[in-house]
């Protein structure tokens, strides 16, 4: 199987200038540039960037998948918009799910890997539906945040080799943000993406509050009412190009200033260990569920399937000869189709015999028939392994 990569970076917030396409460019002379995107795809060779790099001075979204299994995602945040410190109490490890930081922005990474080595992706496509959640952070939803931690809970227990497996399980849950039993399509598709057990995300959600909708009906009332040093400060960046921000930052602010109580992420006392083993034990009862169904369904196509026959059979009852004429003519010509036909119909025929005790007269008739094409090879073959006299 070839080797096949695939990098796409994301600029959200501003636009890139001709110039830094230009620079851009010098790290790929393959590689799909815009003012807003850039893309690249390797069946043989790497790429000469640095991802974590690249993000940290140009773009605001990276996704890497490669068909040996690794699998990365990254979003880069304006520091008005995600706490460091808030984001590194979920996704504090290294090479799972972590927290770098510049001068101006946060950026969280995930990255899965899967030692089976055998993932073949397609790149193009995979990036758009997972950007609503950067949105959904930027207004301070802590949901990929938490899957981060769940991520590293994932991937550090199946580690084996990992020497900090027994601090995995006794790590202390972060708090546990609403909404986790309703994800957001983009959230699940990050899910997805990264593969994150679902049994490990349903038995976590157990402890989410239901996630709650704040209407942005009064938003106008309640931006009239910033102060004027406030509103040039907002429109200044709005003509410094940075709109977007302005509205991460004005929508979180209203929402959380009108959050009703209750809301904000709840701490549980669990441990990554009895996460894990709670999974663990959904997915047991959850595969026997499953196996249970699988059979009942099993079972009950089985029993329709018998009554069927057995209203076939009943049919055929009251028109022995009628079928037995018919094998007559199914075995005329040597046809292939024919000869499954009629061997098909003898062993009704065969079956109604043991019923009403004239096996002797069966018997008595396929002999005939025997005899009478003893030297078609293909039907006797089929007469043979039918199990008919």
């Amino acid at each position: 199987m070839s080797e096949y990569q695939y990098y796409e970076f994301r600029a959200l917030d501003r636009r890139l200038t001709a110039e830094q396409q230009q620079r851009l460019r010098s790290l790929s002379s393959r590689a799909e540039i815009s003012a807003t995107r850039f893309t690249n795809e390797y069946s043989y060779g790497d790429f000469r960037g640095d991802p974590g790099r690249l993000l940290e001075e140009y773009f605001d979204a990276y996704l890497y998948a490669a068909n040996w299994g690794t699998r990365e995602l990254a979003f880069r945040l304006p520091r008005a918009l995600l706490d460091a410190q808030t984001a590194q109490r979920y996704c504090a490890e290294e090479h799972r799910a972590w927290v770098t930081q510049t001068a101006e922005h946060v950026i969280v990474r995930f990255r899965w890997d899967d030692d089976e080595g055998d993932d073949w992706i397609e790149g193009d496509g995979l990036l758009d539906p997972l950007l609503a959640t950067r949105g959904e952070l930027a207004t301070g939803d802590l949901r990929l945040l938490y899957l981060g931690w769940l991520l590293k809970v994932q991937l550090g227990e199946l580690d084996e080799d990992d020497e900090d497996d027994e601090d995995l399980a006794d790590e202390a849950e972060p708090p546990v943000p609403a909404g986790l039993r309703e994800l957001s399509d983009s959230l699940a598709s990050i899910a997805e993406f990264l593969k994150i057990d679902d049994d490990l995300i349903a038995v976590a959600a157990k402890a989410s509050a239901p996630l709650v909708s704040v209407s942005d009906d009064g938003i106008a009332d309640w931006v009239t009412a910033l102060s004027a040093s406030e509103k040039d400060k907002f429109l200044t960046m709005v003509a410094e190009g940075e709109g977007a921000q302005v509205e991460a930052l004005l929508v979180r602010r209203f929402r959380r200033e009108s959050r009703p109580a209750g809301t904000t992420p709840a701490s549980t006392g669990r441990t990554a260990g009895e996460l894990l083993a709670a999974a663990e034990a959904r997915r047991a009862a959850r595969e026997q569920a499953e196996a249970r169904a699988k059979e009942e369904a099993r079972a009950r196509r089985a029993a329709e399937q018998a009554a069927a026959y057995e209203r076939h059979l009943q049919n055929l009852t009251g028109r022995k000869e009628e079928t037995w004429q018919q094998v007559a003519e199914l075995t005329v010509f040597s046809k292939p189709k024919e000869y499954d036909q009629a061997t098909q119909l003898l062993r009704d025929l065969h079956v109604i015999a043991e019923r009403e005790d004239g096996i002797t007269a069966f018997t008595a008739r396929v002999r005939e028939l025997r005899t009478r094409y003893a030297k078609r090879p293909s039907l006797m073959d089929r007469l043979d392994k039918a199990g008919l006299p």
